[in-house]
């Protein structure tokens, strides 16, 4: 294994290039980013029962600079910075986000009883530090049922972290999207060791935490290294339109298979007032193709969900979350992001289709595919 190396003089012009590119810096996304802040623990940092560290966000503390180091893409370096801000965040009253606890978000929902938890996370002891968390500041009430958004791991694998044996002995509520069992078994239990050494790679959880190391992964701060598991759901939403009432919430759901997972739905709370996105929108432009190996996402369908999104729920959004990433505020900036995040997949698509129809390699298509000025102009896009 060779050495960390510090930036070639090659870097140090790409990077400067980029900088002159990048958008104007307007500060909404960390005011978005810190707003509604709670409280958190020191360091984000979360032990399993034997002492091992699972996730501490204290190791990335190199990031508090806001001018990046010589090795680290500038857009890349801002991206960390927000991501590594971390804790117990109101999103609007009644709903609640632990975000920095692994690489995606636990949100929580108060009901007449308790809390409905959407995606616990990668692993148990994250999911438990964050319900602690919630219950610290919010009342030390029961989990009244769960949501799996989508079938990749970061989004169900910490579910025994928020509920016991004895819950679902009990009949907990656990609701995902029709076909999600067979594909979250598909990709992390029959391909699961290929997947997951391929993950390793992809999100360079086992490099050291510096500025030529691990820094990012963009979609959140890195992976936990927890225990996983999977509990099937007990309820599959199949059609759009379907409405649930959970503790008290009522839900409208959206199917959006084939997007950003084969199986995944986004939704709506009516009484709050909140759409749920799950992670079919993040604050950048999402993996059409992982590098560890998921199947290939669909562009053009899933433009024409978010184009759906918008449709059902565009004129009753007043904040709009996701499973990554902070919220939107607002019925026009939650309807300008759904928008260009619609835009942003489908002119891909579109060109990348054209440039093929062309004649064009898929490297050649790499090499020139640009996008237009209003996208250009966005973080979100990139």
């Amino acid at each position: 294994m060779t050495s960390p190396k510090d930036a070639t003089d090659a870097t140090l012009r790409a990077h400067a290039a980029l900088k002159g590119q990048l958008p104007q810096d307007d500060g909404q996304d960390w005011t978005d980013a810190k707003r509604g802040f709670i409280g958190s623990i020191p360091d984000a940092k979360i032990d399993n029962a034997t002492g091992g560290v699972v996730w501490n966000m204290g190791a990335f503390a190199f990031e508090e600079a806001e001018e990046p180091p010589p090795t680290v893409n500038p857009s890349l370096w801002r991206q960390a910075r927000l991501n590594a801000l971390h804790g117990l965040f109101e999103v609007t009253p009644g709903v609640y986000q632990v975000r920095g606890f692994d690489l995606s978000n636990i949100t929580f929902i108060e009901g007449e009883r308790g809390y409905l938890v959407i995606d616990p996370l990668i692993s148990a002891e994250p999911a438990a530090a964050a319900l602690a968390l919630m219950r610290q500041h919010r009342g030390d009430k029961p989990v009244t049922g769960v949501i799996y958004t989508h079938s990749h791991v970061d989004h169900y694998g910490g579910v025994r972290g928020v509920i016991s044996d004895a819950d679902i002995a009990a009949g907990m509520r656990i609701i995902a999207p029709e076909g999600f069992l067979e594909e979250a078994v598909s990709e992390n239990v029959l391909a699961g060791n290929a997947m997951g050494r391929r993950a390793t790679y992809m999100y360079g959880a086992l490099l050291p935490r510096d500025a030529r190391g691990h820094v990012d992964s963009g979609l959140g701060k890195t992976t936990s290294m927890g225990s996983v598991s999977l509990i099937p759901p007990t309820e599959s939403i199949s059609v759009t339109g379907t409405k649930l009432t959970v503790d008290g919430i009522e839900i409208e759901f959206q199917v959006t298979p084939d997007t950003e997972a084969p199986a995944e739905m986004n939704f709506f709370f009516p009484q709050f007032g909140a759409l749920c996105m799950a992670e079919n929108c993040s604050c950048h432009l999402h993996n059409i193709y992982t590098p560890r190996g998921a199947q290939v996402r669909d562009a053009k369908r899933w433009a024409y969900y978010i184009d759906e999104a918008a449709d059902l729920f565009g004129d009753r959004t007043e904040v709009l979350f996701a499973s990554h990433h902070w919220p939107r505020w607002g019925q026009d900036r939650a309807r300008a992001f759904l928008k260009k995040q619609r835009d942003l997949y489908k002119f891909i698509h579109d060109q990348t289709l054209r440039m093929a129809n062309h004649g064009m390699t898929p490297l050649e298509i790499g090499e020139v595919l640009k996008l237009p000025p209003s996208l250009e102009a966005e973080w979100f896009t990139r």
